[in-house]
């Protein structure tokens, strides 16, 4: 990754020589079993390995199944020996991380080691770059492979090596031996290079690299671009931008590879960001709204790898700073990038033979509150034969009442939306998505309520908690209502946050549109969170022994609609929270 940090670990001064390892194992053909392949579409995100955290411990935490181990290089320029972050404290053994990646393997999921990064590439100390003998570079990428055995390797190349020529080429001839032994001994591993990119596609640096790779004769499973840090002093819609990188990767592959399919070539292309503000600072800033956009755009284009920079970063922790290791630089909730992203990773899905689609007709309404408004929900066969299709409505706001009858058709029949809006309902615009289910295929709609008025807000009920009950706070199991301790009156909130949840309590409200609020409460315990999401996006939080009082301005959008939370931290003790208000 293209950070500027300085080398780690430059400890000793003695070359290691890899003289048993790697491909030594191909005349005694006493190689590990072959990894288990991952999945054709895979969530990897990058782990900070320099840093002491426990990847098998966040994993769980985030819900990330697969990392990208970053990075591997050697102790200094001259050595084919590989160690984590160049430390010699840190050899590639099943005493580094062993224990970690088998217990990730355990839940399902797997790591992807990966060699370089902007630290090694700029000292020297990339392997290729390193060492000038090609069998030494095969050695140390087989001993990573059979130590952990491990089904990918990343590459992860900028910055003076992708200027190497004669380090791009050993490391090229390296894969291919790699790769010719691996198929000797019935193993499947994949290679991918992580290159940096323009807004368009690689630049011709990046190209050389995979030109050179060719010539090799050497396989290139994934090529994954990093869309940012473009440095072009253009300004970026971070998600468009990413589309428009990819599309012209996917071009470039084509002249490449011209034999491949159009599916072949998008299932070599992989994406990785850097959720927030990179380290260009502002004018390059992934939000949480870019993140939806990419994924789905890559599940459409059926891309190979979504990825970020990195693991550590997936948290709102410092609010306005650039390129930190450890937070995004914008307010979020912990691990939504990572809860974004992950779904992505997935097995083989064979296309439908049967398909449909679902239009709304009108697909936009206007009323004032007091009202209805009614819709035509059609469905159509495209493909195959007609299915039974369960219809059903969702992002109704408090006020607002949608169905749709019948609840299902036949694929071709005709159902009918109904909205009916309370004199109750905030002015404001309203997405309701009308989804059809058929088996494994879902299809939507979206029709755009109008509420019209200026009428008032919906306010956040038992914010003191005094009624006894959690009600209409929606919790975690474990969440209740307890006399003590209180801030004000007799009752308040305690959560329960576990090993793998936070212990959230929230509550949906329907607020003026585009309006300054300040959401404020009395908490205390550890790492206590007060926060909204939805139609605006801010938190804030503290460590406390005893009551604070949290403050979070925000805007609300054109529909008014949020949901305010509360929640603790993975793995800590319980919070308290009593005096909520929305002013």
């Amino acid at each position: 990754m293209p950070r500027f940090r300085p080398l780690s670990a430059l400890l000793g001064a003695v070359t290691t020589v890899v003289a048993t390892a790697g491909l030594a194992l191909v005349g005694g053909g006493t190689a590990q079993a072959a990894a288990t392949p991952l999945p054709p579409h895979v969530f990897a995100p990058y782990f900070e390995a320099y840093n002491n955290d426990s990847p098998a411990a966040l994993a769980q935490a985030s819900g990330a199944k697969y990392l990208t181990m970053a990075f591997l290089q050697t102790e200094k320029k001259g050595s084919c020996t590989p160690y984590w972050n160049g430390s010699t404290s840190q050899p590639v053994s099943s005493g580094v991380f062993g224990a970690d990646f088998t217990t990730i393997r355990s839940r399902g999921g797997d790591v992807i080691p990966s060699f370089g990064g902007y630290a090694a590439d700029n000292g020297g100390t990339e392997l290729a770059d390193s060492c000038t003998d090609v069998d030494a570079i095969a050695a140390g990428f087989e001993k990573v492979i059979t130590t952990y055995d491990v089904p990918r390797i990343d590459l992860d190349i900028e910055d003076n090596s992708l200027t190497n020529k004669a380090g791009i080429d050993r490391r090229n001839q390296a894969i291919k031996k790699v790769q010719d032994w691996a198929a000797a001994n019935g193993r499947s591993v994949q290679f991918s290079y992580t290159l940096p990119t323009t807004t368009s596609g690689l630049a011709s640096s990046g190209l050389a690299v995979l030109r050179s790779a060719k010539t090799a004769g050497a396989r290139v499973d994934v090529v994954n671009i990093m869309t940012f840090d473009y440095y072009d002093g253009a300004t970026h819609n971070m998600a468009n931008d990413t589309k428009t990188a990819a599309t012209g990767l996917h071009d470039q592959l084509a002249g490449l590879y011209p034999t491949k399919t159009d599916a072949e070539l998008w299932g070599m292309v992989g994406v990785t960001e850097m959720p927030g503000i990179d380290d260009y600072g502002p004018a390059e800033t992934f939000t949480t709204a870019d993140a939806p956009a990419v994924y789905d755009w890559a599940v459409s284009k059926g891309l190979n790898t979504l990825s970020f920079w990195a693991l550590q970063r997936d948290n709102g922790g410092c609010p306005g700073t650039g390129g930190s290791d450890s937070c995004s630089g914008i307010a979020q909730d912990t691990w939504y990038f990572t809860h974004t992203f992950a779904p992505f990773s997935s097995g083989t899905t064979p296309p439908p033979t049967d398909d449909y689609s679902v239009a709304l007709s009108p697909a936009a309404g206007s009323t004032a509150p007091g009202a209805s408004l009614t819709a035509n929900v059609a469905t159509k066969v495209t493909s195959g034969t007609a299915q039974t299709v369960a219809l059903s409505v969702t992002g109704a706001p408090a006020g607002v009442t949608a169905t749709v009858t019948p609840a299902s058709v036949q694929a071709g029949a005709t159902a009918q939306l109904k909205v009916d809006v309370a004199a109750t309902t905030a002015p404001g615009s309203y997405p309701l998505t009308v989804t059809g289910k058929a088996g494994t295929l879902t299809r939507t709609a979206t029709y755009a309520l109008t509420v019209t008025g200026t009428g008032g807000t919906t306010t956040l009920a038992n914010g003191d908690f005094e009624s006894g009950s959690l009600t209409p706070w929606a919790c975690a199991p474990g969440a209740a209502v307890v006399a003590t301790p209180a801030h004000g009156g007799t009752h308040a909130l305690k959560t329960a946050p576990t090993a793998s949840d936070a212990g959230e309590c929230a509550q949906a409200v329907t607020l003026k549109p585009n309006t300054a609020y300040t959401l404020s409460g009395w908490v205390q315990g550890p790492y206590a969170y007060l926060g909204v999401r939805g139609g605006a996006s801010a938190s804030t939080w503290t460590s406390a022994t005893g009551w604070t009082k949290l403050t979070v301005p925000f805007t609300t959008g054109a529909s008014g609609s949020v949901t305010v939370y509360l929640h603790g931290w993975y793995g800590q003790a319980a919070v308290y929270g009593d005096d909520l208000t929305l002013n």
